[in-house]
């Protein structure tokens, strides 16, 4: 059986379009799930800050605002670099 350029060109525009399929499946797998990762960053993102207004709060009533405020700063600051090793570390 002889192969001719034809056959070959028709085999390899054949996988391009069954790799093409499966490239923008994956696409849009991926695309959906980082849509996914930062719809919950966010929502973490929005009850940390509650979580630290709370706390301001209970501290307020017991401190007053400014060392409160100062308080929450502070724990705000420590959250950051431990977030932050925490990616360094993973990244590696």
């Amino acid at each position: 059986m002889r192969t001719t350029i034809s056959d070959l060109v028709i085999a390899f525009l054949d996988l391009l379009e069954a790799e093409g399929r499966t490239l923008r499946e994956q696409t849009m797998r991926v695309g959906w799930g980082l849509a996914f990762v930062l719809m919950t960053m966010l929502i973490a993102l929005v009850g940390l800050g509650f979580l630290l207004w709370g706390a301001y709060q209970y501290a307020a009533a017991w401190l007053g605002a400014p060392a409160a405020a100062l308080l929450m700063a502070l724990l705000a600051l420590i959250l950051a670099l431990i977030t932050g090793l925490l990616a360094v570390r993973w990244t590696r």
